[in-house]
């Protein structure tokens, strides 16, 4: 056991004010990431459930993909992880910071 994983908490809250667990997390398994199982993933990490790397290693997920997630919830929360806005509102960003 790591020094990280004597001092992590049980729960934390999730994105719907719930507790979130290690076993309410969505399965390693999971392919179609809506935006609740992403906030869910940030809650975690955020809460210290669970490190950005441990996410990363258990989901497949790339590192960069998990930080635009964090990015979009610290923005627009739950909103800016929808698939469509992230990417009308990040095209948005962008432009506003070229002029």
């Amino acid at each position: 056991m790591s020094a990280m994983e004597g001092s992590r908490p049980e729960s934390v809250v999730g994105p719907m004010g719930l507790p979130l667990t290690l076993a309410s997390l969505p399965p390693r398994n999971t392919k179609r990431w809506i935006a609740h199982r992403k906030a869910e993933l940030v809650a975690a990490v955020d809460g210290g459930l669970l490190t950005i790397e441990e996410v990363c290693e258990r989901y497949g997920i790339e590192l960069e993909e998990f930080v635009s997630w964090q990015r979009g919830v610290e923005r627009l929360g739950m909103r800016g992880l929808w698939v469509t806005r992230s990417q009308k509102h990040r095209e948005m960003f962008e432009r506003r910071q070229r002029y």
